[in-house]
């Protein structure tokens, strides 16, 4: 086939309604962030504060509903159908499985607010403490700090991925549908919603909302590596340090996609895990193991014995400081990247059963979660109390993401020399194995037709990480404000407000193909031989 003719063939499978309104409004952002930095970081942050203070109950509801409907399809007789029919075969082991759903999904932000996060909490940085009445830099603040950690970071969030995943996973392995968002709401609307404009609509706001949230990942990054260059090494931020930053990560996570899964994410996503248990082992050693195993504990009982509470306040009962600003922060991004995140993780799931899915998808990285921040936020309060380094102060003076690198920098034995290049290089990792996965479903999103194990074409995942970066790049170098994050705040907020409306319909969806359809345990193809799709696309079964 000639290039003209490849071309041809490239610009006919693409979903244009869907491609052109999402990079013009990314493009616009990145124009006008570049023009005019003032007038985009103003407006997010006002659609930030209102967003969340007028459908916080939605995200509540929806995030705690999520969470109830994996609690019982993990136990529930469902859990033993397998996707893709019971002769599918896996196409990865479950240590790689694993790895890749853990780095492609938490990206940088457990290694940016496992430190920071609680240290905040513990010290009422912002006011976190005063509805709720608990004395700050006290014990009782430190189970608390451990508490609404596990909270913003396990089980509740991760049921919104897991949820969304699996639905996507079963429409798309077992009922043989398109690999879209607009699929998934077939069972409470029918065919009409996956053609014309409802579907251009439905879709192109789920990847729209998918953009925004990695230019907020992104940002996150750049602004934590050029943080750790400054506190670690001395180096001055500057623009064109933030732009380089943002350009060698561009570059990276666009190559990594480029290649493709099984030679990017894949890899990049074993090498990450590595990292994250070589940390995790460290630390603990380091100590201090028994005040971690305690916090940890506590931390645990406090969360639990608060569970329902937290989960159905809108902002009333924890106030804006903490509730707004902290948790439905967290709903937000979370939402955000739901629905688009679930082809991810349903591209990756074929094989396995829903039980398998489940584990892989929402209770080992919940644990990982709890275990992360025990240890790595139970060391941090344990270093602020002992007086040893006032990290508190470091937060007041250099921001929201400043105290991980003091920390680091201060562990015994010498290590934070060792531990503050390789944390950069960790960072860097995460965000780049996320990033990888975003690019791919993002890339999905504009295609027609996404057969099964095979991805959307390059070029198009190139053009989407370019504009991306444009936006990450300017909001890393002036989105700031009191936290030092509030850019990252605003798009992030943006970015869950976008899709919560979908999140909801996706719920109601879940409910009504698991509880009142038919349930399809196998398909009606065979699952090793080649079939047609919907659109009459030849669709490739992966195999092992």
């Amino acid at each position: 086939m000639s290039k003209a003719q490849e071309s041809k063939r490239l610009r006919d499978l693409i979903r244009w309604e869907v491609f052109i309104p999402a990079y013009v409004v990314i493009g616009g952002a990145a124009v006008l962030g570049i023009t005019n930095k003032d007038a985009l970081t103003k407006s997010v942050m006002a659609f930030f504060f209102w967003s969340l203070d007028t459908f916080g109950w939605l995200f509540q509801l929806t995030v705690m509903a999520s969470f109830v409907f994996m609690a019982i399809m993990i136990f529930s007789k469902f859990g033993s159908i397998r996707l893709g029919g019971k002769n599918a075969k896996p196409k990865y082991s479950f240590g790689t499985w694993f790895a890749m759903t853990l780095t492609g999904g938490v990206a940088t932000g457990i290694v940016t607010w496992g430190v920071n996060e609680p240290l905040i909490y513990f010290g009422n940085v912002w006011g976190e403490l005063n509805t709720l009445g608990i004395p700050a830099k006290t014990p009782q603040a430190a189970v608390f700090a451990m508490a609404r950690s596990f909270y913003n970071w396990t089980f509740v969030p991760y049921a919104i991925y897991a949820c969304c995943g699996l639905l996507v996973a079963y429409i798309y392995f077992n009922k043989r549908e398109r690999l879209a968002v607009t699929s998934t709401l077939k069972p409470l609307f029918g065919e009409k919603v996956t053609k014309g404009m409802f579907a251009g609509v439905v879709d192109m706001l789920s990847m729209l909302g998918l953009a925004i949230g990695i230019t907020t990942g992104l940002t996150m990054c750049i602004t934590l590596v050029m943080s750790g260059l400054s506190i670690g090494y001395g180096i001055e931020s500057s623009v064109p340090l933030f732009a380089g930053i943002g350009i060698l990560i561009i570059l990276a996570f666009t190559f990594s996609s480029y290649v493709g899964l099984d030679k990017g994410l894949a890899v990049l996503g074993n090498w990450n895990a590595w990292f994250y248990y070589f940390l995790l082992a460290l630390l603990l050693i380091a100590g201090p193991t028994v005040y971690i195993m305690r916090i940890g504990t506590a931390g645990l009982a406090m969360w639990l014995h608060n569970f329902f509470l937290w989960g159905l306040d809108p902002i009333d009962i924890g106030g804006e400081a903490l509730t707004r600003s902290w948790t439905l922060f967290d709903w937000a991004f979370w939402v955000g990247f739901a629905p688009v995140t679930a082809i991810f993780l349903a591209m990756i799931s074929y094989g396995r059963t829903i039980r398998e899915f489940l584990i892989i998808n929402w209770i080992l990285p919940s644990v990982f979660g709890i275990v992360w921040f025990a240890i790595w936020g139970g060391s941090a309060i344990h270093m602020q109390m002992s007086g040893e380094t006032d990290l508190i102060k470091v937060i007041n003076d250099g921001g929201a993401v400043a105290a991980l690198w003091v920390f680091l920098q201060k562990l015994p034995y010498g290590l934070g020399y060792i531990i503050v290049p390789f944390n950069i290089l960790v960072v860097l990792v995460s965000f780049i194995t996320a990033a990888d996965a975003t690019l791919t479903n993002i890339g999905s999103m504009c295609m027609k037709d996404v057969p099964i194990g095979t991805e959307p074409p390059p070029m198009v995942k190139v053009a989407w990480g370019i504009v991306l970066g444009a936006v990450a790049i300017v909001m890393a170098a002036f989105g700031g404000g009191v936290q030092g994050v509030d850019g990252v705040k605003a798009l992030a907020a943006a970015s869950g407000f976008v899709v919560l409306f979908i999140f909801a319909l996706q719920l109601i969806s879940y409910f009504k193909v698991w509880y009142v359809d038919r349930v399809i345990a196998e398909p009606d193809e065979e699952p090793d031989a080649q079939v047609v799709g919907k659109s009459g696309v030849e669709i490739l079964v992966v195999e092992k």
